[in-house]
């Protein structure tokens, strides 16, 4: 018996704020250790119990999906939502893939953006839950409660489902509660809800057709009506626009008779606030924990993240501080689901930090804004070995490019150029041009912008390796 895994792979991940926003979130962050949680996914199913896994994430992050699967050497099918539709149509989506294969495909629904720190333990409760998805059940994984949280949905179980086993009837699902009632629900032995679901393909598709007729219709047209785009498969935007927006626990798991949960006790989380980060971090005597350059003094169950600039705390006590290059966040300990509020405040301030980094990221490298002013602007922009931007011109500004590393390939208008270290080159305004890295490492040059108008939206492209033409 094979697992096919789907990988979800598409949310924002606001709650662990400024270091994880829209243009970049949470599942392609090193959040714990050198990998970020995307990767770490991909590893868990890197074992023969499962195939060849599918991973669904939008159109904004298809270029980061792929460079993260190669950075660790691991395949996968990528299929594109053209919208975001939540929970509910990504499994959808997944189910009928699913059924193209064969009818009776075992499924696993898997989170791009949680932890489990025990492998084995993490496979081995699949192998259970994919035994019981195949005699019909819709299973998940359920954790035993360390405390009684009001951020996860918990399970309340029943009887066991198969004989011998350990699979339990999933009695019912409870949204996240307030803190009396989670406190009741940890006596009575509830499970948290870990969000991954096991289930044969035919077996979802008539629990959607059931409970939420309209996204199955809406996900299967889409799946119908997908083009290549390059290495991607591009999910129909007409279709999938018809897919309401709710979750799989709403829309099937809280309503079916077919759901059922394998405790598994396999250091599981879903990293989902600062509040977690800290705690699966490791800490010295007095409880602190530094990720990057920092220094604390007289201060206990202090976790510092600043990967660029130094950041130093004296006299607190838990308390969380995250340093990126635009954005400092301090935190009590007690309030990391605060964050997510914040956000929204900065979002109705229509402040750019709330969404982007000051680095932005591209299939050909990133660039990131170094200073700007009125009529000016200078970036750093990075070019990978054998990457090229697209053919381009803009309305309102000029450029300069000073190459600090390795040599660009510069075309302007009908010429061919090459650049080398500590040389420039000047691009008048309107001026048909394209760079590009003919080299084995990276690229680095300084970009000066001078003109009327600097907006990104000032781009005409003409060729571009990444159809984004």
């Amino acid at each position: 018996m094979k697992i096919l895994p789907v990988i979800m792979c598409g949310g924002s991940g606001t709650r662990v704020w400024p270091e994880s926003r829209e243009s970049l979130p949470k599942q392609f962050i090193p959040l714990i250790g050198s990998r970020s949680t995307f990767q770490l996914a991909l590893e868990h199913v890197a074992d023969d119990l499962f195939d060849t896994p599918i991973v669904i994430s939008n159109c904004d992050y298809r270029f980061l999906v792929s460079e993260q699967m190669q950075e660790i050497g691991r395949t996968a099918h990528i299929v594109l939502e053209p919208m975001r539709r939540d929970s509910c149509a990504a499994v959808a989506v997944g189910t009928e893939l699913a059924a193209q294969i064969a009818p009776d495909t075992i499924v696993a629904i898997l989170a791009a953006d949680h932890i489990v720190r025990d492998r084995a333990g993490f496979i081995e409760s699949c192998r259970q839950a994919a035994a019981a998805a195949e005699k019909g059940y819709i299973v998940t994984l359920g954790i035993k409660p360390s405390e009684p949280t009001t951020g996860y949905g918990y399970i309340k179980t029943g009887k066991t489902v198969v004989d011998g086993g350990t699979v339990l009837k999933a009695e019912a699902f409870v949204e996240k509660p307030d803190v009396a009632t989670a406190t009741r629900y940890v006596a009575e032995n509830y499970l948290w809800n870990a969000g991954n679901f096991f289930f044969r393909a035919d077996v979802m598709r008539e629990e959607l057709r059931q409970h939420a007729p309209t996204v199955l219709d809406a996900a299967a047209a889409a799946v119908l009506g997908a083009r290549k785009d390059l290495e991607f498969l591009l999910l129909d935007q007409e279709q999938f626009a018809r897919a309401p927006k709710t979750s799989i626990d709403y829309a099937v798991m809280e309503l079916t008779d077919k759901a059922a949960v394998v405790p598994a006790d396999i250091g599981w989380s879903d990293v989902g606030t600062w509040s977690a980060v800290y705690e699966l971090s490791q800490h010295d005597a007095n409880g602190n924990s530094i990720r990057g350059h920092g220094v604390i003094m007289e201060s206990s169950n202090v976790h510092i993240r600043s990967d660029e600039h130094l950041t130093t705390v004296v006299g607190v006590d838990n308390v969380i501080v995250v340093t990126t290059q635009d954005a400092v966040l301090v935190l009590d300990r007690a309030h990391g689901d605060k964050v997510k509020e914040l956000v929204d405040q900065l979002k109705a301030q229509n402040r750019r930090e709330a969404l982007e980094h000051k680095r932005s990221y591209r299939p050909w490298g990133n660039y990131q804004s170094i200073d700007h002013g009125e009529r000016y602007q200078v970036k750093r922009i990075t070019v990978k070995p054998g990457a090229k931007l697209s053919l381009q011109k803009h309305f309102h500004r000029a450029e300069h490019w000073i190459v600090v590393r390795g040599t660009a390939e510069v075309t302007r208008n009908q010429e061919v150029l090459l650049v080398h270290e500590n040389e420039s080159i000047y691009l008048p305004m309107g001026t048909t041009h394209r760079l590009s890295n003919p080299g084995k490492i990276a690229l680095e040059l300084i970009e000066v912008q001078t003109g009327s108008y600097l907006g990104e939206d000032d781009i005409v492209r003409f060729e571009d390796a990444y159809n984004r033409v």
